[in-house]
């Protein structure tokens, strides 16, 4: 419900302007406090049977419509963050605090992965089932891309040029292997598709380490363009540092049809790619993360059992398959509140 304009879209409600702010090592979007008035008025035009609430949430915005929506609403919620850092942690357990009257409004709570509904047990002190993100798989596929070097192996960054997303670990496992490796080095084509304030900074890194012939910085990838360039990575890396409740670019790039997608070892991305342990690694020990490159970049077998496995994995987060599971909470909430109306 907030935006950052007006929308012509009859399904979108503005009810609060957005500033830009930092949490969990992000640039975000928060709502100023919504009138009342508005949050009301929409309520009383629209009969909404459920209100599905991102969690945790702002006092000013979703929980004013908490508490304005009708004993007739059902009210979802999804647990979808992880804290990255003490400071974070700190303020999510003063929020929780904050949001105490309206979270006895909640009918049902699910969490969008293990590690997502451990924050909400031990910070908010609420119980949730674990319905993962989904997926359209249908928006990711396409041709594979060709590549402009053939006989070149394409390593596929996508993402934001951010500290936590682990961009400086790659680039140093990529020096790394360089060194050692020289040999299997001068066949990587690595792409660093996104933007950030880091961009410079990491530039200039791959410059000092000799390996800027390597490193491709690409800017900002229109989301039209995202599938063609993960689909033409043989090895997708996303070695992000923490912070992650689940992992949707992995997904993504599974979607896409990229070789095989590699993750920083952190509780989100394990609840994708935990079953092949050998995916994930900390992106903070720098030969852990070469070794793992290497591995991938130099065993061809191991890289298609790798995609095959990806390629069933990724199945089960589509949206025909969640989809029916997250409305069937929907239908539970429902009786809920047809029951407690009776």
């Amino acid at each position: 419900m907030g935006h950052s304009a007006d929308s012509n879209d009859a399904y979108v409600h503005s009810m609060s302007r957005l500033i830009k702010a930092t949490f969990n090592k992000n640039s975000v979007a928060a709502p100023l406090p919504a009138k009342s008035e508005r949050i009301e008025q929409l309520l009383s035009k629209h009969t909404f049977d459920v209100l599905h609430v991102q969690m945790p949430y702002s006092p000013l915005l979703a929980g004013k419509v908490i508490k304005a929506a009708p004993a007739t609403t059902a009210v979802v919620g999804t647990f979808h963050i992880l804290p990255f850092g003490r400071v974070n942690m700190a303020a999510n357990r003063l929020l929780a605090r904050a949001l105490q009257p309206t979270l006895k409004r909640f009918d049902e709570i699910v969490a969008v992965s293990p590690a997502a509904q451990t924050f909400a047990r031990d910070v908010y002190n609420i119980s949730s089932d674990v319905v993962p993100n989904a997926i359209d798989a249908r928006r990711f596929l396409t041709k594979r891309s060709l590549k402009a070097e053939p006989n070149c192996v394409r390593i596929v960054f996508l993402g934001r040029l951010v500290e936590r997303k682990g961009v400086k670990q790659l680039l140093a496992a990529l020096a790394q292997l360089q060194s050692k490796h020289p040999k299997v080095a001068s066949q990587i084509e690595c792409v660093i598709g996104g933007t950030g304030k880091l961009a410079p900074a990491l530039k200039q890194y791959a410059a000092m380490h000799k390996i800027d012939h390597l490193v491709h910085f690409i800017g900002f990838v229109p989301e039209a363009d995202k599938a063609a360039l993960l689909a033409s990575a043989d090895i997708a890396v996303f070695p992000s540092l923490g912070g992650e409740s689940f992992g949707i670019v992995l997904l993504e790039a599974m979607a896409s049809g990229a070789g095989v997608v590699v993750g920083g070892d952190n509780p989100g991305y394990r609840s994708v790619l935990g079953e092949r342990p050998e995916l994930l690694c900390d992106p903070r020990d720098t030969a852990a993360l070469a070794n793992t490159l290497f591995r991938m970049l130099t065993d061809n077998q191991l890289r298609r059992d790798i995609h095959l496995w990806q390629q069933r994995a990724v199945r089960q987060y589509d949206i025909a398959q969640v989809g029916p599971k997250l409305l069937s909470y929907y239908q539970s909430a429902t009786d809920k509140r047809q029951r407690g109306n009776a």
